[in-house]
């Protein structure tokens, strides 16, 4: 039950302008048939939560035994919580391609004293575009 209505549950526009959050308790009636046929918000939190649990719940569908051989009327109730959803995090942007060129020579033939005086550079070129 609690995936179908968090899987159609719209967050009312109302509850996200004013940053309303909370849970409804929503008290409603089955008929014989498996069909809702009334509901009543027992704890609300306004701003259009309310008539979207009334709306969830008048979907739900059951399946109902008869009660020594008779069509009954069953009550139930059911707690919706409203948590304002979680914004996606922005895709990281892309501006292109990094390229990184390098060049190795070929080191000539020294005398570890020339290489202690000898010093070593690196050159990287980074394009960007």
């Amino acid at each position: 039950m609690s995936q179908f209505i968090y899987s159609n549950l719209r967050y009312p526009e109302a509850a996200l302008a004013a940053g309303v959050e909370g849970t409804v308790m929503v008290d409603y009636d089955i008929d014989y048939q498996g069909n809702v046929v009334a509901t009543r918000v027992l704890q609300g939190i306004g701003h259009g939560c309310d008539e979207e649990a009334c709306r969830i719940v008048r979907q739900f569908k059951f399946d109902v035994a008869k009660q020594r051989g008779l069509h009954v009327v069953f009550h139930q109730k059911v707690k919706i919580q409203f948590k304002k959803p979680v914004p996606a995090p922005a895709p990281i942007p892309t501006a292109g391609t990094m390229q990184v060129n390098y060049s190795v020579a070929p080191a000539a033939v020294v005398t570890p004293e020339q290489a202690v005086a000898k010093e070593t550079t690196y050159s990287y070129t980074v394009t960007i575009g």
